[in-house]
């Protein structure tokens, strides 16, 4: 019967330590991926939705993954054809507090772009297809479609 109670008491302790060890999920980082494929229909929209999500919840990990005619909005003079907004100072303030923005280089091939033509808060990656996946399956990111 000691054996018994010993193996029970030491249950407890492993899970209370466990308890206090593991990261709560309230404390970690909420992290999300924006998927735009087309500037003139997404990219104001998009770029203010993610200015409203940093204001309501400034740490929050965004990446802004472009690919297809969505990369325009991170073109150098690129702008919104409807209302003449430039994306660049959208894009500058929104990378000011943190917000990651990527070019997918298949895009680049594609339509006959260069690295040169695109603002320098843009990184680039092989894939925004394959990068929005990754960041979903592997990172545990959230998708957000404007």
């Amino acid at each position: 019967m000691k054996m018994h109670w010993m193996a029970v008491r030491f249950a407890a302790f492993i899970g209370l330590s466990l308890f206090f060890i593991a990261p709560s999920p309230a404390l970690a980082q909420t992290s999300v991926v924006y998927h735009i494929d087309d500037a003139q229909l997404q990219g104001l929209k998009g770029l203010r939705n993610i200015r409203n999500h940093l204001d309501v919840a400034p740490d929050t990990k965004i990446t802004v993954v472009t690919h297809a005619n969505g990369v325009d909005i991170l073109m150098d003079g690129g702008k919104d054809l409807k209302s003449n907004v430039d994306y660049g100072p959208l894009v500058g303030a929104l990378k000011s507090r943190g917000v990651r923005f990527e070019v997918c280089e298949i895009t680049l091939k594609n339509r006959n772009l260069k690295k040169e033509q695109f603002t320098l808060d843009a990184d680039f990656t092989p894939s925004g297809v394959a990068r929005i996946t990754d960041l979903q399956f592997k990172n545990n990111f959230a998708y957000i479609r404007p």
